[in-house]
């Protein structure tokens, strides 16, 4: 992938290298959930199951995604529906992210949990409408 000049796959409209890239790429610390969940959505697009597994809470954590082993996912697009903070250090994002495995199309609803320890967001875990 050439970073310098493909969109983020997040659907910011900004470069990659400028948006995700920073927190994928360059291992800053996303500032809010909303772009801890972008971020999380263009690693799964890059098959970056490191990033995914360090940026889930680790009391929900599991052990591997084994995303090199299931059948290769075309992700299409993300939207995002809403970001609440609810308190300090807790926060929820709605989403709605669309692929295609096998060339069959999916759409995965979900509300997303994240909570914020020494000034990093982390994915606890969500539920899928």
């Amino acid at each position: 992938m050439d970073t310098k000049t493909i969109h983020c796959p997040c659907g910011s409209n900004k470069q990659y290298i400028e948006c995700c890239g920073r927190y994928l790429d360059k291992g800053e610390s996303a500032p809010t959930a909303e772009i801890l969940m972008r971020s999380r959505y263009t690693a799964y697009t890059l098959g970056r199951e490191d990033y995914l597994l360090a940026t889930w809470y680790h009391s929900t954590r599991p052990i591997s995604l084994e995303l090199a082993s299931e059948p290769r996912s075309k992700w299409l697009g993300l939207e995002v529906k809403r970001h609440e903070q609810q308190g300090s250090g807790q926060a929820v994002v709605e989403f709605i992210a669309r692929c295609k495995v096998g060339g069959r199309a999916h759409r995965l609803h979900e509300i997303s949990r994240f909570v914020c320890k020494a000034e990093q967001w982390f994915y606890v875990d969500g539920d899928i409408l």
